[in-house]
C-alpha cells in the first residue's frame, strides 16, 4: 500500500482538523487503553471475577467524571455509545413519537439531519428548520414563531462544524421551556472545551463524542438523559443484569445501553476527562480562543482568501472556514499537504444546510480547526504556506 502513496514532501504534519478528531491525545490516554486491552480485558456485568470488576469499577467512574464535567448529580444518567452520532440516533429516536413536531437548526450535523429525514419520510413527525446568519447564528425571532401545538423537541447544534458559531443557548433554551418543549444539544464540538451546566441550564438531553475536545479514543460517546425523562430504547440485549426477563432492563443506564461497551475507549476517555480537570476547562477555552483570534487576525492576511462564520471577537469554537477565489477546496487541501504537510478537511464536513446558509453550497470550503496543542508557530507556517500557494493557484 505504502509504494503507491505519495509521500508528504514536508515531514512536519501540522495537524489542523481537530473537529474530526482531536490529536495529539494526552500521553496518558494512550497508555490507559493499551493497559485496558492487554492487563485487564474484562467484561463489566457478565462475570464476578477480579478483571470484570475492575472493568465495572472504570466505566462507573467514567460515568461520573462526564456527569461531572455536566453538573449532573447521578451518573446514571450518562449513557456510553458509539459516538455523538450514535448519542443522537437514540435521543431522536427514543424521544419522538408519532405526529410529533422538531424544530433544528441550518447548523446542524447529517447526524441529526439524517435521522430527521427518515422520520419525516416515513409520516412519523414533521421539522421546521431554523434558518441562520451568513455567520452561523440561529434566527431567534424566527424560532419564537415556529413553535406550534405538536412542537415537543427542539435541537441545537451547540457549535457549528462548519463556521465554529456557538449557538445563544441560554435564550433558546429559555424561548423552549417557556413553551414546555424539550431539547437536545449536540455537544460534539464543545463538551469538553465549553462549559455546559446541564443543571443550572435545566437541559433536558446533551449527545456528546469522546474524540474530540474530550480528547479519548474514537469509538466512545454518549447521551446524558436528565432524571425524569425516560426514552424508548434504540437497541435491546445483553446488560448482565435481569438475564431472567425477555425484555430489556427499566433501570439507566442499563435501560439505554446494550452489549460489550468499548472498555478500553473509555479507559483512554477517562485519561481525557482527568486531563481536562487537571488542566482546567477555562484555561483550555481561553488558549482555543486565543489561538482562533490570531489564526483568524493573520488569515485576513492572505491575498484572495475568504473567511466564513464569526469574527475574532464573536462567540465561536476554532473552526474557521475559508475559500480562495475559484480554487476548489478539495485541491487547497491537497496542495497543503502534500507540499507543506498541513492536514485539514475540506468539502461540505456532514452539514449541507450550514453551507447553503453561508453560500459555499454545493463547493463547500476548506476548514481548519486548531486544538489545545496548537501554537503560535504552526498558524505562522499554514499562513505563509497559504500566502504561498495563493501566489501560484488564485487568479
Amino acid at each position: 500500500m505504502s509504494d503507491i502513496i505519495e509521500p508528504c514532501k514536508n515531514e512536519l504534519n501540522l495537524y489542523f482538523d481537530n473537529a474530526a478528531t482531536s490529536w495529539p491525545k494526552p500521553e496518558t490516554v494512550y497508555r490507559a487503553a493499551e493497559k485496558q486491552m492487554r492487563q485487564v480485558c474484562g467484561n463489566p456485568g457478565r462475570s464476578g471475577h477480579t478483571r470484570t470488576l475492575e472493568a465495572d469499577r472504570l466505566i462507573y467512574r467514567t460515568r461520573e467524571a462526564v456527569a461531572k464535567l455536566f453538573n449532573v448529580t447521578d451518573p446514571a444518567r450518562i449513557i456510553f455509545a458509539l459516538n455523538a452520532t450514535d448519542a443522537l440516533n437514540i435521543a431522536l429516536k427514543g424521544f419522538l413519537k408519532k405526529g410529533d413536531h422538531v424544530l433544528y437548526t441550518a447548523m446542524e450535523h447529517n447526524s441529526v439531519l439524517r435521522p430527521l429525514g427518515r422520520l419525516q419520510r416515513e409520516g412519523l413527525i414533521t421539522a421546521t428548520m431554523i434558518p441562520c446568519s451568513i455567520k452561523g447564528y440561529p434566527d431567534l425571532d424566527f424560532l419564537e414563531d415556529a413553535y406550534h401545538c405538536e412542537t415537543s423537541l427542539l435541537v441545537i447544534n451547540h457549535a457549528s462544524n462548519v463556521t465554529g458559531s456557538i449557538a445563544p443557548l441560554e435564550e433558546m433554551l429559555k424561548s423552549a421551556k417557556e413553551r414546555n418543549v424539550s431539547v437536545l444539544i449536540d455537544a460534539a464540538q464543545t463538551a469538553g472545551s465549553q462549559m455546559i451546566n446541564a443543571a443550572a441550564l435545566e437541559i433536558d438531553m446533551i449527545a456528546f463524542t469522546g474524540h474530540k475536545s474530550l480528547l479519548g479514543p474514537t469509538g466512545t460517546g454518549g447521551l446524558y438523559v436528565r432524571p425524569g425523562l425516560e426514552l424508548t430504547p434504540l437497541r435491546e440485549g445483553g446488560t448482565g443484569s435481569q438475564s431472567e426477563i425477555d425484555r430489556h432492563p427499566e433501570s439507566m443506564p442499563e435501560r439505554l445501553e446494550a452489549g460489550t461497551l468499548n472498555n478500553s475507549g473509555l479507559a483512554g476517555l477517562l485519561e481525557g476527562l482527568k486531563f481536562i480537570e487537571e488542566t482546567g476547562i477555562d484555561k483550555i477555552r481561553d488558549h482555543e480562543q486565543k489561538i482562533r483570534a490570531y489564526l483568524y487576525e493573520q488569515l485576513q492576511e492572505v491575498p484572495a482568501l475568504k473567511i466564513y462564520g464569526p469574527d475574532s471577537s464573536e462567540p465561536a469554537s476554532t473552526v474557521i472556514s475559508f475559500t480562495i477565489n475559484n480554487v476548489d477546496s478539495g485541491e487547497i487541501g491537497y496542495i497543503l499537504e502534500s507540499s507543506y504537510g498541513i492536514l485539514c478537511r475540506t468539502g461540505l464536513h456532514c452539514a449541507p444546510l450550514a453551507h447553503k446558509a453561508i453560500n459555499t453550497f454545493p463547493e463547500g470550503t476548506v476548514r481548519l480547526s486548531p486544538g489545545y496543542f496548537t501554537t503560535i508557530a504552526d498558524i505562522d507556517y499554514l499562513v505563509d504556506a497559504l500566502k504561498d500557494i495563493t501566489a501560484h493557484v488564485a487568479e
